[in-house]
């Protein structure tokens, strides 16, 4: 499996971000041709009570590098990475790579 993990730091306004998130943006992300796996979480405080240091984190899975490059490289992939600058302002850190079950 290849992955590619995006991590978005806290918005201004966290309720334009999700809303954004949820009706713009994972759409266009699940047309990504080649993801296997796609999902979310929204981090809540740990047990010490300190806020989570993103947001949100989103994990998308491909069979393979050349699978998640092509599926990046396409125009869907294109239009879901240039859809980050109408909503993600705060910053997003991308992390991709290998991945495997433990």
């Amino acid at each position: 499996m290849f992955q590619i993990t995006v991590l978005y730091n806290h918005p201004d306004d966290p309720a334009a971000f999700d809303k954004h998130y949820d009706e713009v943006h994972a759409p266009l992300a699940k047309k990504i041709p080649g993801v296997q796996r796609y999902t979310i979480s929204r981090p809540v405080p740990g047990p010490d009570g300190q806020r989570p240091p993103y947001h949100l984190v989103a994990v998308i899975e491909f069979a393979d590098e050349a699978a998640f490059q092509a599926g990046m490289g396409g125009a869907e992939g294109q239009a879901a990475t240039a859809d980050l600058a109408n909503f993600a302002g705060a910053g997003v850190t991308l992390l991709t790579g290998p991945s495997e079950q433990v």
